[in-house]
C-alpha cells in the first residue's frame, strides 16, 4: 500500500489544505511481547538529577505519573495502551523524530505528526534543542476515536534537537492506535534497496534475518532483492528454514557462494551484484550492508532508504548499533577518524550508553547533531551512484574497509550520516580483544593503507608514531604473537597495492597459522591445569596506572632495556608471577612481570605469558628497521596507493578476484 496519502477534514488539523504527504517514520513498538528493548520504544521516566559525569536534562515538566507500559500493554507493533491516569512518553530512540538531521541534510522544512487514538486523554508535543533542553510545543485533548495532525517546523534545528509526543490517559485509559511522522512528498523519487548480508558459518542467523525481512509488509516495496553472500562451509541453503525463507521472499532472495574473502570481499560482491542488477537487469537505487550476527528492526531499513531519498545529494546513510544480548545498550552512535593520529572511534562521551538507565530525554549529548566520518558496515546504506563513481570496497578482508570507503566517498563529495532512529542489534565486540589475536595483522596493515590513501599530513601526521607505539606495547606486554602480526602487516603495507587482491583469501589463514608458535596465544579453558601463581619474594601492592606524559619516554626506554637485557627471574619460567584479569592487562602494567596468567576477553579461559628477551630483541630490531623504511618511503607509497585505488576497487578487478576464489567445502 502506498504511504503517500492526502490528508484533509474531518481530521482536526492545523495543516492548511489538502497535502501530499509521505510517511518517513512510523511509531513502532516491540514485537511479540519482546520487552527487553522496550526502553528504545517508550522512554523511561526522565531523570532530573545529574548522574556520574553527565549533565542530565533538567528543564521541562516531569510527571510523577510517568510509567513504562506492562508487557500486555503493547497491543501490536503500532499500538500501545496507556492505563488510566498514567503518562507515557514517546520521546524514545525509535519513536522521537531526529529533526536536526532532517533539517541539516535535506530540503525538508517541516514535518507533520499524525496521531490516531481511542479513548479520553491528552496528546502533548515536545521538542528539544541542541543542549537537550525541553520545550512544550502543543497539546490537544482527545476522546473517542480521534485523529490529529500537528504541523511542526524544522527551521530552528540546525545544531540539534528532536520532536516527540507524550500521551496522558484519562479516567478510562487511552489507546494509541498508530502514529507517524510525515513530510511533503514533492517530486522525491521512492528508492529501492538491495540488501547485502555477508555470512561465514552463521547460517542460522542469516536465515532468521531473511525471514524477518520477508515478514515485513512495509519492506515489500522497498527491498529490491536480498543478496546473501555465503563464504562458509556450513551452508545457508542447508538450514531447516531455508526453503521457507525462499518462499516468503517471493523471488527476491539470492544466495551467492564464494571463497572466504572476509567482510570486504563479501560486501564487495553485494556491491558488484547491485551494479549488475537482478536477472532482468533491473537495478536498485541503493545497496545496504548487513552483518549476519544481527537482529533487524525492519522500520530502520525503511527510515534509512527514505532519508536517503530526501537528502540533497547522494549520501551514505549509516545506522546505529545496539548490543544483541543487552538490547538497550547503545554501542555505536557516531564514529569519527582522528585525521592526525588516524584512529577511529566515538567522540568523547558517546561510547557505550544504556538507554534503559537513562533514556533519550535524559541524555543531552544525544540531542546535538553529530556528524560522522564513517559508519560501520553492520548496517549501512550506500547509493548506487556512489558505487558507480567511487568503486567497490578496498580488498583488505576486514578492518578499515568501512571507514576507508566513507573517507573515499567524502573526497568525491558524498557525505556519511549516521541516522538516529535507525539501528540494528549486533553481537558486541566488547567481549573480544581482536587486537591481540590474528586480526592484529589487519588492524595494522589496513590502518596504514587507509592513512596512506587519505592522510593529509606530512608522513601521515602521528601515524608512524602510532604504529611504533602499538608494536612496542605488544612487545613489552609479552604479546609476541600480536607483535609479530603487526610487523607482518607493516611489511605487507610496504609491499604496495599490487598484492592486495592476491592476498585477500590467504592473509587470514597465514595469520592464524602463526598462532601455534606462540605460547601466550594458546588459551586454556581448564584453569585448574595451569600452573599456580608463585613468586620467590613478596611484591609491594601497586596501582595500575600509566606513566605521566613527562615520564613516558624514560619509562619506555628503561622498560625496553629491562626486557632486552635482563634475564627473567628463574621461578617465573615454571610459575606465573601474577593472575591478571583481561581488563587489567594493560601495556603499562604487564611489563613489571616476567610471567603472568592472563584471562581472555570473553572470560572463557586464560593464557600463560612469559617474558622472552630473545623475542624482544628480534622484534625491536625489526620494528626499528621497518618503521625507518616506512618513514623514508611514505610519500612515494602514498602516491602508489592513491594512483592504484581506482583500479583495485573497480568492478572489473573484483570480478577477477571472485572468479579466482570459488566456494570451498560442500556442494549442495
Amino acid at each position: 500500500m502506498s504511504d503517500t496519502v492526502a490528508y484533509m477534514a474531518p481530521l482536526r488539523t492545523e495543516v492548511d489544505e489538502e497535502r501530499s504527504l509521505r510517511e518517513v517514520a512510523r511509531v513502532v513498538f516491540p514485537r511479540q511481547g519482546d520487552v527487553d528493548a522496550a526502553g528504545l520504544y517508550v522512554d523511561p521516566p526522565r531523570v532530573s538529577q545529574p548522574v556520574a559525569d553527565q549533565t542530565v536534562v533538567a528543564t521541562g515538566v516531569t510527571s510523577t505519573n510517568e510509567e513504562e507500559p506492562r508487557p500486555d500493554d503493547y497491543l501490536s507493533d503500532r499500538s500501545v495502551r496507556v492505563r488510566r491516569g498514567r503518562h507515557l512518553s514517546l520521546g524514545s530512540y525509535f519513536n522521537a523524530f531526529p529533526a536536526s538531521y532532517w533539517r541539516w541534510w535535506t530540503d525538508v522544512t517541516s514535518v507533520v505528526l499524525r496521531v490516531q487514538t481511542s479513548g479520553p486523554g491528552t496528546v502533548i508535543v515536545y521538542r528539544s534543542n541542541a543542549r537537550g533542553q525541553v520545550q512544550r510545543v502543543d497539546s490537544r485533548p482527545v476522546s473517542g476515536d480521534t485523529g490529529n495532525l500537528f504541523e511542526l517546523t524544522l527551521v530552528p534545528f540546525n545544531d540539534g534537537g528532536w520532536y516527540w509526543f507524550d500521551l496522558v490517559a484519562g479516567d478510562e485509559g487511552l489507546v494509541l492506535r498508530e502514529a507517524s511522522w510525515l513530510v511533503e512528498a514533492g517530486t522525491t523519487k521512492r528508492g529501492t534497496v538491495s540488501l547485502g548480508m555477508t555470512t561465514f558459518n552463521r547460517a542460522d542467523y542469516a536465515v532468521a534475518n531473511v525471514r524477518t525481512i520477508a515478514a515485513s509488509e512495509q519492506l515489500r516495496d522497498v527491498v529490491h532483492e536480498m543478496l546473501v553472500v555465503d563464504q562458509g562451509t556450513q551452508l545457508v541453503e542447508d538450514e531447516p528454514d531455508y526453503e521457507d525463507a525462499v518462499t516468503e521472499m517471493g523471488g527476491r532472495l539470492r544466495v551467492i557462494r564464494q571463497g572466504n574473502m572476509g567482510g570486504s570481499g563479501g560486501y564487495a560482491r553485494g556491491m558488484y551484484e547491485t551494479l549488475q542488477g537482478n536477472a532482468e537487469g533491473v537495478k536498485a537505487d541503493y545497496f545496504m550492508t548487513l552483518d549476519d550476527d544481527i537482529r533487524i528492526e525492519p522500520e530502520s531499513i525503511c527510515r534509512a532508504v527514505t532519508f536517503a531519498d530526501f537528502c540533497r545529494r547522494p549520501t551514505i546513510v549509516g545506522s546505529h548499533m545496539f548490543d544483541l544480548h543487552n538490547r538497550t545498550l547503545l554501542n555505536a552512535f557516531v564514529e569519527v577518524v582522528d585525521p592526525y593520529a588516524f584512529r577511529w572511534g566515538p567522540p568523547t562521551g558517546l561510547g557505550q550508553l544504556d538507554l534503559a538507565e537513562l533514556g533519550l530525554r535524559s541524555r543531552p549529548l544525544l540531542h546535538r547533531r553529530w556528524d560522522a566520518d564513517y559508519n560501520g558496515w553492520w548496517m549501512c546504506l550506500i547509493p548506487r551512484v556512489v558505487l558507480e563513481e567511487c568503486g567497490l570496497a578496498l580488498p583488505v578482508f576486514i578492518k578499515w574497509d568501512d571507514s576507508e570507503y566513507s573517507l573515499r566517498a567524502r573526497a568525491h563529495g558524498f557525505p556519511t550520516v549516521s541516522l538516529p532512529g535507525s539501528a540494528v542489534w549486533h553481537v558486541s565486540w566488547f567481549d573480544k580483544d581482536d587486537s591481540v589475536d590474528w586480526q592484529a595483522y589487519f588492524h595494522e596493515r589496513n590502518r596504514l593503507i587507509a592513512a596512506l590513501l587519505h592522510s593529509g599530513f606530512v608522513k601521515g601526521g602521528r601515524m608512524l608514531r602510532e604504529s611504533l607505539m602499538v608494536e612496542t606495547k605488544h612487545t613489552i606486554s609479552m604479546q609476541y604473537y600480536a607483535a609479530r602480526l603487526v610487523l607482518d602487516g607493516l611489511r605487507d603495507a610496504l609491499a604496495g597495492p599490487g598484492q592486495l587482491h592476491d592476498m585477500i583469501a590467504s592473509a587470514a589463514a597465514r595469520a592464524r597459522g602463526l598462532k601455534s608458535e606462540y605460547p601466550e596465544a594458546q588459551v586454556s579453558q581448564d584453569i585448574g591445569a595451569l600452573p599456580e601463581v608463585r613468586t620467590a619474594r613478596p611484591r609491594k601492592r601497586r596501582e595500575a596506572r600509566p606513566p605521566s606524559t613527562a615520564a613516558l619516554l624514560p619509562w619506555t626506554v628503561s622498560t625496553i632495556l629491562r626486557h632486552v637485557a635482563l634475564p627473567p627471574r628463574e621461578l617465573s619460567r615454571e610459575y606465573p608471577e601474577a593472575a591478571i584479569s583481561n581488563m587489567d592487562s594493560k601495556w603499562y602494567w604487564m611489563p613489571r612481570f616476567d610471567s603472568a596468567l592472563v584471562t581472555n576477553a570473553d572470560g572463557t579461559g586464560a593464557s600463560l605469558y612469559r617474558r622472552d628477551p630473545a623475542q624482544v630483541r628480534s622484534l625491536t630490531v625489526e620494528s626499528a628497521r621497518l618503521h625507518a623504511e616506512l618513514a623514508r618511503r611514505w610519500e612515494s607509497l602514498a602516491r602508489d596507493y592513491r594512483a592504484a585505488l581506482p583500479a583495485i576497487t573497480s568492478p572489473e578487478a573484483w570480478a577477477e578476484t571472485f572468479a579466482r576464489n570459488p566456494a570451498q567445502g560442500p556442494t549442495r
